[in-house]
């Protein structure tokens, strides 16, 4: 898996779960509910709300199951 992009896996798997990205650039990736996600590594990512850490991820998939059930909890409060 010579050519692995990171970001372009990261794309993908956000559009798979249907959560919204508003832009990226560089090694960040801005989505909705004020969410960021840095590229720290091939497979490494560290999630951000509102500027402050949440939690590292080493699993694109975990992640974004993480951030779908998060908007949901916080759609129900």
């Amino acid at each position: 898996m010579e050519d692995y992009n990171p970001k372009d896996f990261l794309l993908f798997a956000l559009n798979h779960f249907k959560l919204e990205v508003v832009r990226h650039e560089g090694k960040m990736v801005y989505i909705e509910k004020d969410y960021s996600i840095e590229i720290e590594g091939k497979k490494l990512f560290k999630l951000m709300q509102g500027g402050a850490v949440v939690s590292p991820f080493d699993d694109v998939e975990e992640l974004c199951n993480f951030i779908k059930r998060d908007i949901e909890l916080n759609e129900e409060n």
